[in-house]
């Protein structure tokens, strides 16, 4: 049986270089990836502290399934987002983006 350092360490990793791409890459969609790896850091986290406490009770696989959803919401309204951006500004450069300013 793997131990539960393990799981926490792989998923702190995954967290990390999901933060690492949402600081470092001005593209959006590249942002957007770094979103995603954190959130399925996130899912990681949940589903091994679910398998380690207490195996029974479905709180943990509930809890992902429900990161899973919000996160398949946040790709389609953020990619949505981008594409009415990239079709306005022709960039998806976060920083040449301003929204105030035509």
């Amino acid at each position: 049986m793997i131990p539960l350092v393990w799981y926490l360490i792989v998923a702190a990793a995954l967290f990390c270089i999901g933060l690492y791409g949402v600081l470092a890459r001005r593209n959006a969609i590249g942002i957007l990836m770094g979103v995603e790896l954190m959130l399925n850091a996130v899912n990681l986290n949940l589903v091994a502290f679910w398998r380690y406490v207490c195996p029974t009770n479905v709180a943990g696989l509930v809890f992902a399934v429900f990161v899973i959803a919000v996160a398949a919401a946040e790709v389609a309204v953020g990619l949505a987002l981008i594409v009415a951006i990239y079709r306005s500004r022709d960039t998806v450069n976060v920083e040449e983006v301003d929204l105030m300013r035509w």
